[in-house]
């Protein structure tokens, strides 16, 4: 299960923000740049707290124990967890993120469509990828074949792949934004609930 590597190596994932800043700060100038939702906010998969942090989202749900300590030191109120079954009532949040995290779920269809359960009528999903068929997509694909500990995990997807997903769960694409990385390779998007 990914968790574990992601609970073992919780530290050295969380230190790419640092050794990366140019590129975290224009990922999140990306999604400040189209949000448009009421809150509380949640981020599925919220890893180490980076983004949420940044984006101002109050909760978290992670798998890795190890991430989520990281994650509640940032001040999210953070849980260990699963997106493809939230632990919130139906129509809780005004908005939903899930930012590279989609590619490494195990079922992105429940995932998102326990996202249009939790969220409130009208309400946005804002997701941040890698595309497969973008050049860092490329890099990343050909890192997992020689096994990389992250993206061995990993499974990407175009952005028509990810429409097609959003789509059969209720939503509807209103924005997409490229974060202006040299290999304009990051995509937030934005969905509203339908």
């Amino acid at each position: 299960m990914s968790e574990k590597v992601f609970d073992e190596f919780a530290e050295e994932y969380d230190s790419w923000y640092d050794r990366h800043r140019e590129e975290f700060i224009k990922e999140v100038e990306c999604f400040k740049a189209i949000i448009d939702a009421p809150k509380p906010w949640l981020e599925i998969g919220v890893g180490s707290g980076r983004f949420a942090e940044a984006l101002g989202i109050e909760y978290g749900i992670d798998p890795s124990k190890n991430m989520v300590r990281l994650a509640q030191k940032r001040g999210i109120r953070a849980v260990v967890g699963y997106g493809e079954q939230l632990p919130y009532k139906d129509e809780t949040f005004g908005a939903v993120f899930i930012i590279v995290t989609i590619c490494f779920v195990k079922d992105p269809i429940r995932v998102l469509k326990e996202t249009w359960r939790v969220l409130k009528p009208g309400g946005k999903l804002y997701m941040g990828i890698i595309p497969r068929d973008s050049p860092l997509g490329k890099e990343y694909m050909e890192k997992s074949k020689r096994g990389h500990r992250f993206y061995s995990l990993a499974k990407f997807y175009t952005i028509g792949e990810i429409r097609e997903m959003l789509e059969r769960c209720g939503f509807e694409i209103t924005k997409i934004r490229s974060a202006g990385l040299k290999k304009k390779d990051f995509v937030c998007i934005e969905a509203i609930k339908r």
